[in-house]
This record gives C-alpha cells, structure tokens and sequence, in this order.
C-alpha cells in the first residue's frame, strides 16, 4: 500500500514528542480523539482539558498541539484510506513511532476504527442537509401593459438545515417560470438517473 503519511519534518518533530509520552497516557489520549474526530468543527480537548494535558504528558502548549494535530490527522488517514492493522503498524513504523506507541494505535484502532469510518461514511459532506420541500402554484393573468397575460410561476419553499444545528432550520425560497423549472426538472432526471447506475 502507498503511504498514507509523508515523513516530513514537521511529523518527525511530532513523533518525537508522541514516542516520549507516557505510553498509558497516550492510550487514553487516542481514544478520546477517536471519539470526537467524526465531529466536524469540534476539538477533542477544550482548553482547560489542554492546559491539564500540558502538566500531564509534560510538554509544552505548541508541542501538546502537534502531537495533538499530528495525532488526529494519523487517525483521519486512517479512517480515509479505512487502513487494516499490519498496513496501519507498517505506515507508523516508516514514520518511526516507537512499537509501543504504535501498538497503542493498532489498539484503538482495532477497537474504534471500523466503527469511526462508518460515522465519516453516513456523515454529509454538504454543509446543509434538505429537510422538507414545499411549494405553491402563482399565475399572473394581466398586467397594465398586457390585458390577456398569463404567465405561470412555481416557487418551491427548500428547507435546509445545518448538520450540525439539528434545531436550526432555514427556508429557501426559489421561483421558476415555466421553462426553467422544465430544465430544473431534467437536471434532477439526469442526477437521479447517474445515482441509479451507481447502485
């Protein structure tokens, strides 16, 4: 398997960090990060939990966040590449963690993993997630220009919602005439046909 980290200098000082924590300490480290990394705009730690860490593990605030960054974004290739256990062993081991330490992935891992990468597969990747879908029928039937005009209208009311802020819900309102919700229509064809041979 292609490697799913880089040896940059920026890991190698982050390893060297992770490979001198507690080993025991790391363990609990990974398993909290695992817990939250599906969470998106969400920090494993708040700030108080990072200053108590600091004393913990015995490293300082810009070390403690490398080997924190460092350590979720180990996590994240794993989870996007969904890495089996020899191949995660092997990818830490050419990165230099130490063998407990990798070990103590390869733990968590075996524990989290599956679980953490089909939380990421039913996350959405849009910002906003549809709701419900309304709409209403306007026709114009004269205006002071014209006497016999008809002129028809669709407006379809998109409610939306953050998938973060489950109680917080936006209403889009988007209007067609009768042409362009025709062409609105075959765009949703061509999508629904395009998931269909996907299946």
């Amino acid at each position: 398997m292609a490697s799913i980290v880089k040896d940059t200098q920026s890991i190698r000082e982050a390893v060297t960090y992770i490979n001198a924590v507690d080993s025991s300490k790391f363990s609990r480290l990974l398993s909290r990060i695992l817990q939250k990394l599906h969470l998106k705009g969400e920090r494993s730690f708040s700030e108080d939990e990072e200053q108590k860490l600091q004393t913990a593990l015995a490293l300082e605030k810009q070390a403690l966040h490398l080997v924190l960054e460092t350590t979720s974004f180990l996590l994240e290739q794993a989870v996007y590449h969904n890495v089996k256990l020899p191949s995660l062993k092997q990818q830490l081991e050419n990165i230099h963690v130490s063998p407990d330490k990798a070990e103590a992935f390869c733990q968590a891992w075996a524990s989290a993993g599956p679980d953490m990468v089909e939380k990421i597969r039913q996350r959405i990747f849009a910002p906003k997630k549809l709701e419900h879908i309304g709409w209403q029928f306007n026709l114009q039937m004269a205006r002071s220009s014209q006497a016999k005009l008809k002129a028809p209208h669709a407006v379809l009311d998109l409610g939306v919602q953050d998938e973060d802020k489950l109680e917080c819900q936006q209403n889009i309102f988007v209007e067609f005439s009768h042409q362009e919700l025709l062409e609105f229509y075959n765009k949703l064809e061509m999508i629904q046909a395009q998931l269909d041979s996907l299946t």
